[in-house]
């Protein structure tokens, strides 16, 4: 770019104007390149009264937020200097012909190992709103997270009223203990791990948890004025409830996408998933201040779980203030919202029941009308045999916990596959053999079978470029039955549909949504249910499909897409960087 401006500065003044509009014009159209620095560090935080040392980005917890803007090239230069391995992922971003830049570890790429640096190089394509960037290895994603706020190409209006300000707000979960040793004590014995001790709102549990009132989020709002909340729920382990008391939220975009705006009391955000609403507070003061609150949504029985509430606080600037008064009135009253029950499915089907995309000219839902490859996965828990000459704490004490996708349990290989794929030196490393639908079909919501484990592998479905898929994604009772968000790297998909017991491949598709389904990221497949869902394989690559509750994917529940090359220099896989890390 240097250079054509040098060229032009020679031009006639007229001329010299005309050319740097164009310029201008093309680095609108083809964005800019936006630069930054992440540090991984450890650094001490103290919450609950308790202080402890925990994986950070630049120090920050949450990390610090992403900016950019569609059609933006991103570069995150991550140095590690923590003493974990370490890898990032962009939640959500296509990463077109970049899955280097994707992130999740032994899958496009070897972690970064201790003092090493790797450069995450992407363009956003196509894609506008709130998405969010995590550790990708491990549980490290408990500390290391943070937003990314992609704002329209300039120019270009939300399809809704703009809001007077915008706010991200993160959900996450806080431990007093190391949640690397948690989980590697719940893999030991074969039980599960413990639960967190504090859910959080930007890194903050808030005043219903012991020794935390000053540790409370608050959002102070002037009267009159709408505010676009940017939701992320980065909880390792929980859905969660979400209501603020005596207030309504409009929704407007779910994982980057746009939807036909409704308006609830209360909304579902599974792990992995955003969403964009509309807050717009009240006319006049109102004397009053009010809880931000979010509770676990979880059908586990017996299962353990968070059931503590988080909670922020919406306050109102008063008019004639001044600005040295204290932000906080005790004196006011503090009003709560109702939550629905921990277990109210009821409640998350007619939530997520109303999510349409926008399917309007400028937004389309381009959702594949025709099939190309059809798929059905069972999702669920089941079981390993303990190891010889010892005892478990699995669902009996010899078995231990294991998840799995069509009754395979995902084992992580100790080099990535992206670069086994690339280099074409997969023996060993993968099978290309991932079963199209269980081998062995059984009542999938109804009675357990008797045997209930699951096999190991480290198996790929491959599919041409182009195509298109179906996949259904069954839900089992197997380990008792609940809700499982599954995230797709590397694609958007369309919700065409979902329902409650067993997939019915006779009359369930006549009543898919082929018109303005959902396009989102992250789905929850139903407790006790089924997902079926749709997108067109126009990405080469390895890509990452897993449960977003951490101790699903990691007991194995999850599996990789492998898209093959297409016959056009645009439909392939770019090489690797020259700083990929190594195993």
């Amino acid at each position: 770019m240097a250079m054509a401006i040098s060229a032009v500065s020679a031009l006639p003044c007229s001329l010299l104007m005309a050319a740097l509009m164009l310029l201008a014009s093309i680095v609108e159209v083809q964005g800019i390149t936006r630069y930054y620095e992440f540090n991984v560090t450890m650094a001490n935080v103290t919450r609950l009264c308790s202080t402890k040392s925990i994986v950070t980005v630049n120090g920050q917890f949450p990390g610090p937020t992403l900016i950019a803007r569609e059609g933006d090239r991103v570069v995150v230069r991550v140095t590690n200097h923590a003493q974990h391995n370490i890898s990032l992922h962009w939640h959500g971003i296509r990463q077109l012909r970049t899955g280097w830049a994707d992130g999740p570890a032994y899958i496009t790429q070897c972690p970064i190992q201790t003092g090493q640096s790797y450069v995450y190089n992407y363009t956003i394509t196509g894609q506008r709103g709130t998405l969010w960037w995590h550790a990708h290895i491990s549980w490290l994603r408990a500390t290391v997270y943070g937003p990314m706020v992609i704002l329209p190409k300039l120019g270009v209006p939300y399809p809704f009223p703009a809001p007077y300000k915008e706010v991200p707000v993160i959900f996450g979960e806080w431990w007093k203990a190391d949640t690397e040793v948690v989980i590697q004590q719940a893999l030991q014995t074969g039980g599960g791990p413990n639960v967190s001790d504090a859910h959080t709102i930007n890194g903050l549990p808030g005043p219903l948890y012991n020794c935390s009132a000053k540790d409370t989020y608050k959002l102070k709002v002037r009267p009159g004025k709408t505010y676009m909340l940017r939701l992320i729920n980065a909880a390792l382990n929980d859905e969660l409830f979400f209501s603020i008391a005596n207030h309504s939220l409009t929704v407007v975009e779910v994982d980057a996408v746009y939807v036909k705006p409704f308006t609830v009391d209360t909304l579902l955000i599974a792990p992995g998933q955003t969403t964009n609403v509309l807050l717009t507070a009240k006319p006049f003061y109102p004397a009053a201040n009010y809880y931000m609150s979010a509770v676990t949504y979880s059908t586990t029985r017996p299962g353990t779980f968070d059931n503590t509430t988080v909670a922020g606080i919406l306050e109102y600037e008063f008019p004639d203030a001044p600005a040295s008064a204290p932000s906080f009135n005790k004196a006011l009253p503090l009003y709560k919202p109702t939550l629905p029950a921990l277990n109210d499915t009821n409640f998350v089907g007619n939530f997520t029941a109303k999510l349409r995309s926008l399917a309007t000219k400028q937004y389309p839902a381009a959702v594949p009308k025709t099939v190309d490859k059809r798929f059905f996965f069972t999702v669920g828990l089941g079981t390993h045999p303990c190891p010889a000459n010892t005892t478990c704490q699995g669902p009996t004490n010899t078995t231990q916990f294991a998840a799995s996708m069509n009754n395979v349990s995902f084992v992580l290989p100790t080099k990535a596959l992206l670069h086994s794929h690339f280099t074409g030196l997969s023996s060993g490393v993968y099978e290309s053999d991932f079963p199209v639908a269980p081998l062995v079909p059984f009542n999938y919501t109804g009675t357990p079978p008797n045997n209930t484990n699951v096999a190991n592998g480290t198996k790929l479905m491959v599919i041409p470029y182009g195509a298109s898929v179906e996949l259904v994604m069954q839900g089992t009772s197997i380990l008792g039955i609940e809700s499982h968000p599954l995230h797709l790297h590397g694609f958007n998909f369309f919700v065409v549909g979902q329902g409650y017991g067993n997939y019915d491949p006779v009359n369930d598709p006549a009543k898919f949504n082929l018109v303005d389904p959902v396009e989102r990221n992250t789905v929850g497949v139903p407790a006790g249910g089924w997902v079926a869902i749709r997108f067109l394989a126009d990405n080469p690559g390895v890509w990452f499909m897993h449960c977003h509750l951490e101790v699903h994917t990691t007991w194995g529940l999850r599996m990789a897409w492998l898209v093959l090359d297409g016959s056009l220099p645009h439909q392939k896989l770019l090489p690797p960087p020259s700083d990929l890390p190594k195993c």
